[in-house]
């Protein structure tokens, strides 16, 4: 093909989409460490984090020739003349990537964007398998999934040989290659690590539902690049994929929201957020081939049906910490299906028309083969692979570190509590006659109070404090322990918390100043408070 032939628009758009659909990544990081408990913040990140450095190296080094280099003939996998991307201009496909007959992009951004893909899929998994993950054998488990597992299944369903794509299935941008195969992996990996010590009902709260947010905000937006890139055009059919992405995403948001609060008694932002990322991993495979007024109804569907897979831990007693079957792997199996359904040749030329337009029972029969195909060597290969590391360096963590993972893995913290107000003394708080003594020959006293820390107005109190003669004030976590349990409802799933967070107060003061300190204590409490007067110092 003559280089003259590159489209420049074209260009532009699949790098922009390969740029979001990275951004993707990070964002999934943010989803899932809202998600967990504090203590296991850093790890959750890291373990999506890493697979931007693993399998970038393992995609150009082996991964994408044998995705898509040369088929070997039967189209299972394609060879590895691609090595390194070495000889790419000499070797199929072409220095220019064949869009059309008459366009082309340069072969290079089509590596980078089908890179994204390869990195973010086994990252999925990352959250039904929370918790329970050793670094080093996470890290050798993406090498060898993202060279044994994905590379096959994106040849049998993307490249034009490909056995799977020759029979007549469909998947426009991952339904089966990303999410049905990560829920395929999912389960095995939960399979081979076994269950939390938390469960079935004492995991933790979600730390930080603005983090959730932000990170489904990302997604949402990235998943844009995911959906209307896949054409590699900037033309009708990417539109057509963008504004489907838009109304099913939304669709399933609130129909998730409707059944929630039907069922739970509450409409709550995480069921917002989980309804809309439900809806955009069922539509992924039909995004290209579907008109708008089937993606309001496929996202619909996922709305509903998404929530009910909630329901499948339970039946089942498999440890899924933050619901990737019920939302990815049942998401991206549902509509994969639906495109058997809902599929237009109208929409896209290289689709076909499914049942409800006169296209017959046989592409939905592709589809299934496809599904069960990907899903059984998905499922078989995972746990080969999971089996194996896991009797060799490892793969599960140790389940007495399972509830601060970031002091045992990370050395630090995500959160640090500092003290909520700087000294008025060079006095340290060590408990020793070494104390500077205040004025007028009294001693110190240490002041301590439990408040609840979502009620109080920290630079308030600490300027009150201050006024009232306090030397000095250090906040810290605290959780007060009941014998009752406290259900606590998320995503469905009844969570019992015997554990309510609070903040310790302790306050270094001049015995003549104990009285103020303690009412200003009260008083920022809102009412009747605890109070422990220790001796530190005397004259």
């Amino acid at each position: 093909m003559n280089p003259a032939s590159l489209n420049s628009g074209d260009t532009a758009w699949v790098l922009f989409c390969t740029a979001a659909v990275l951004f993707m990544t990070p964002g999934l990081a943010l989803f899932y460490a809202g998600m967990v408990s504090r203590r296991n913040t850093l790890v959750m990140l890291q373990q999506n984090f890493i697979p931007l450095g693993v399998i970038s190296l393992t995609w150009v080094m082996v991964g994408y020739s044998l995705a898509f280099g040369t088929d070997t003939g039967n189209g299972l996998i394609a060879d590895l003349r691609l090595f390194g991307l070495q000889d790419l201009g000499q070797a199929p496909p072409p220095a220019l990537h064949k869009v059309s007959s008459d366009v082309a992009i340069p072969t290079l951004a089509f590596v980078a964007y089908q890179m994204m893909f390869a990195v973010i899929t086994p990252a999925l998994a990352t959250g039904a398998v929370a918790s329970r993950l050793r670094p080093l054998g996470w890290a050798v488990f993406l090498a060898g999934w993202s060279i044994l597992v994905y590379p096959p299944i994106a040849h049998w369903l993307w490249a034009p040989a490909g056995w799977l794509t020759s029979r007549g299935a469909q998947d426009w941008a991952g339904g089966m290659v990303v999410h049905a195969s990560a829920g395929a992996a999912a389960l095995a990996l939960l399979l081979v690590l076994g269950r939390r010590r938390v469960w079935p009902d004492r995991a933790p709260l979600p730390h930080s539902v603005p983090f959730v947010i932000v990170g489904a905000g990302i997604l949402w937006f990235g998943w844009f690049g995911f959906n209307a890139g896949d054409g590699l055009q900037a033309n009708g059919v990417a539109a057509q994929a963008l504004i489907n992405t838009q109304v099913a995403a939304a669709a399933a948001m609130l129909v998730w929201l409707v059944v929630e609060r039907i069922k739970d008694g509450h409409a709550t932002v995480l069921g917002a957020v989980t309804g809309a990322v439900a809806g955009l991993a069922t539509i992924t495979p039909a995004a290209g081939y579907v008109s708008t007024l089937s993606a309001v109804l496929i996202g619909a569907l996922a709305g509903g049906v998404c929530h009910v897979a909630l329901r499948l831990k339970v039946i089942f007693r498999y440890d899924d910490a933050l619901d990737v079957i019920a939302v990815h792997f049942v998401g991206g199996l549902l509509g994969s299906l639906l495109v058997g359904f809902f599929g237009q040749e109208s929409i896209n030329s290289i689709g076909k028309d499914g049942l409800f337009f006169g296209g017959g029972l046989g592409l939905l029969g592709d589809q299934v083969l496809a599904l069960g195909v990907v899903i059984a060597f998905s499922f078989v290969a995972t746990w080969l692979i999971a089996s194996a590391i896991e009797h060799t360096i490892g793969l599960r963590g140790s389940p007495e570190e399972e509830d601060h993972l970031d002091e045992a893995q990370q050395g630090m913290n995500a959160y640090e509590s500092d003290a909520i107000s700087t000294p008025r003394s060079a006095a340290a708080l060590a408990g020793t006659t070494a104390a500077t003594v205040p004025a007028g020959g009294k001693g110190l006293r240490l002041v301590s109070a439990v408040l609840d820390g979502g009620a109080m107005d920290g630079p308030a109190l600490t300027d009150s404090l201050m006024d009232a003669g306090a030397l000095r004030v250090l906040s810290s976590e605290a959780h007060a322990f009941t014998p009752d349990l406290q259900p606590q409802v998320v995503r469905g799933e009844r969570r019992q918390q015997q554990a309510t967070p609070l903040t310790r107060l302790e306050v270094l003061v001049g015995e003549d100043h104990v009285g103020a300190v303690t009412e200003a204590l009260r008083a920022g409490a809102g009412g009747a408070v605890h109070v422990i007067v220790q001796v530190v110092a005397n004259d």
